[in-house]
């Protein structure tokens, strides 16, 4: 018999999305899109009757905006945001900003698709001659964080992905859940694929071909013991969950002209 229920979504369609861009750390914008999801995901809950007591985001905008958008579309704007870099997406390193369609073109789709879903592969980390790397760790949001800039990391599998952010669910959200909380976690890809990972007991194999659709939130039913008593549900229509999750999944090919 399931005793808590928590809701896991990954934010709506970011900004780099519609380029299909390594986006990781970067702080990217919800796009024109991400912005209609996070509000069509508001209104799901709210006419399934949900009601939410607290949001966990990351520390990145993609996620917090999200949250911000269902929580106004629920009508439950005053609900805490709790803000923590553990969820955000993996780091993908010295991949970021890098495009996926062209990476498979150049190394293939098998590979492409191993460095954004594989488990423990970890790719090459990001250095100071990174486009990016002064944007990333000069960034004041990473002065809040519960270790120093010095220790954040400079590149990540799924498998550090779920190291880090494991002692946050155990330790933060957890004891939320055990007062009886309603909780959502406005997540990314990667930070929701390892804590479902975790949740559902998916095998490192297995974890290879799960995706996740943006703005779609999923529904674990848990037992006492935070076991799961059913699997995941992907709330809303089936069709166009499908289709989401292949277009997901479309990003790593190489993009076929006509």
């Amino acid at each position: 018999m399931s005793k808590y229920k928590v809701f896991v979504m990954r934010h709506g369609e970011g900004a780099w999305t519609k380029e299909n861009r390594f986006c990781s750390w970067v702080d990217q914008r919800l796009s024109e899109d991400g912005v209609k999801e996070a509000l069509a995901c508001g209104h799901l809950l709210r006419e399934a009757g949900y009601h939410l007591d607290v949001v966990f985001t990351s520390l990145l905008s993609r996620s917090i905006h999200t949250a911000w958008l269902l929580l106004e579309a629920m009508g439950q704007e005053w609900v805490p945001v709790v803000k923590s870099w553990r969820l955000n997406e993996r780091h993908y390193g010295a991949l970021i900003g890098l495009n996926r369609a062209e990476m498979a073109l150049n190394h293939g789709e098998e590979q492409v698709k191993q460095w954004r879903r594989s488990y423990d592969l970890t790719p090459p980390p990001i250095d100071k001659s990174h486009p990016y790397f002064l944007e990333i760790y000069n960034d004041r949001r990473y002065s809040t964080c519960d270790v120093s800039k010095e220790d954040l990391p400079k590149s990540e599998s799924l498998k550090d992905v779920l190291e880090r952010l494991q002692p946050y669910w155990d330790g933060t959200i957890v004891p939320e859940i055990k007062q009886g909380k309603s909780v959502l976690i406005s997540g990314h890809g990667n930070s929701c694929r390892a804590l479902l990972k975790h949740l559902q007991g998916i095998s490192d194999a297995d974890i290879v071909n799960v995706t996740l659709p943006t703005g779609t939130p999923i529904l674990i039913e848990l037992d006492e013991n935070f076991r799961p008593t059913k699997p995941m549900q992907l709330l809303g229509d089936q069709e166009a969950i499908q289709a989401a999750i292949r277009k997901v999944e479309d990003q790593g090919k190489v993009k076929q002209t006509a």
